[in-house]
């Protein structure tokens, strides 16, 4: 798809107006088979590219890459965002740069401390490359680094590879800004949302935001035992929403604008605090929590594998709030 055409499909009715089955990837086969990426690379906006992961679970058939795997090409070198789920995703993204530019890899940065984000940390180290997170993120990987890479041995079998888990070597708290070839990118962890660390790159200039696992599209979120739904709205409302990026590249689903991001994350997760919150106002348990009413997300990805474990999981947040 060329860049323009892909511009105007972020920015028309296309992208909001079709139901997320229609185009998201959770039954979808391998969209390139000849490479370890689940899709290849395509150019978002001029300079930046992402590798869009299946909406689904990690699974041997889509060798763990089921998150967006970005990079931004300046005349002093690549960023990447995400150095995949192995060793063996990190090389094939390596080699689509490659095929794109002549310029190194001169940082890499991990959007949280989630399998997926750092499993590939190994390769680019082993490449001398730096590797950047937030500090949260980096203390996630070093408490539980060990049952990260073996719950992706676990799927990926063979297609582990020689992975290892390689902490950042980098590390920030509130912010991080570099400036290559001309090109501002603000590194930003804008407060607590999906995950410990969860980073978002932004190019004020080109207006796009790449928000890591604070936005999700076509698929539903998981809500984890330690997310904070509460401070994942507040996060958004007031840190994400006044930057009004024009374009996003999400943690989960195809690119888009902030309007589609902003109804599959912060309006499910305000539907579902609300049902949650109207159920435990009626004298409802947890057993009951589990059963709420959902279905006007029944459309995303993994709907099946969430959608009652996150009802469960704000029922115990919300009891004690």
């Amino acid at each position: 798809m060329k860049v323009t055409a892909l511009k105007a499909l972020l920015l028309s009715g296309f992208a909001l107006g079709l139901p997320a089955a229609a185009y998201s990837s959770e039954d979808i086969a391998d969209q390139y088979p000849q490479s370890e990426l689940y899709a290849k690379p395509v150019e978002v906006i001029p300079h930046v590219f992402s590798a869009i992961g299946a909406t689904a679970p990690p699974t041997y058939e889509n060798a763990g890459h089921n998150n967006n795997l970005s990079f931004i090409v300046t005349g002093e070198g690549v960023l990447v965002i995400n150095s995949g789920a192995s060793n063996a995703l990190a090389s094939a993204l390596h080699a689509e740069i490659k095929a794109v530019t002549d310029q190194p890899v001169v940082l890499v940065i991990n959007e949280n401390g989630q399998g997926h984000a750092v499993l590939g940390n190994g390769y680019w180290r082993d490449h001398g490359v730096d590797i950047l997170g937030h500090a949260d993120a980096i203390a996630e990987t070093q408490k539980n680094g060990d049952f990260i890479l073996q719950r992706m041995r676990a799927y990926n079998k063979d297609r582990a590879g020689d992975s290892r888990m390689e902490h950042a070597n980098l590390s920030f708290d509130d912010r991080y800004d570099l400036n290559l070839g001309g090109v501002e990118i603000q590194v930003l962890h804008l407060g607590p949302a999906h995950d410990p660390g969860d980073v978002q790159v932004w190019i004020p200039e080109w207006k796009i935001m790449i928000a890591g696992d604070i936005a999700f599209h076509e698929r539903m979120l998981p809500i984890f035992p330690h997310t904070c739904t509460s401070c994942w709205i507040e996060t958004w409302v007031e840190k994400l929403e006044p930057m009004a990026p024009t374009y996003v590249i999400p943690g989960h689903g195809h690119p888009t604008n902030l309007d589609q991001v902003r109804r599959y994350t912060l309006d499910y997760l305000t539907d579902l605090r609300s049902k949650i919150g109207a159920h435990i106002e009626d004298g409802g348990d947890l057993a009951g929590a589990y059963y709420v009413d959902q279905e006007q997300w029944r459309s995303l990805d993994t709907f099946e594998e969430l959608a009652t474990k996150n009802a469960g999981r704000v029922y115990e947040e919300m009891e004690w709030e």
